[in-house]
């Protein structure tokens, strides 16, 4: 009678462990995949933003040769007057 005893109070949480455990170990493959997902996006966030940098940097060297244009631009302006 008390080995029933110590088999139920040591196999009944065990089940109730496994199943507990049960749905979380299906969903792994799921979640594994949304995983890669999210790391192919970042990777491509990372490329977006490097590719907006690249692009800030020629839009500022551009707004650097209008200045210089629009200079020369005043300068022959004043020559003429």
């Amino acid at each position: 009678m008390l080995i029933w005893i110590v088999l139920a109070v040591v196999l009944l949480p065990l089940v109730a462990l496994a199943l507990a455990v049960r749905p979380v170990l299906s969903r792994l493959p799921h979640l594994r995949r949304a995983s890669v997902a999210l790391q192919r996006r970042a990777a491509e966030a990372e490329a977006l933003r490097e590719t907006a940098e690249a692009l800030q940097q020629r839009a500022e060297g551009i707004q650097q040769q209008l200045d210089t244009a629009q200079h020369h631009l005043a300068l022959i302006k004043a020559k003429r007057s």
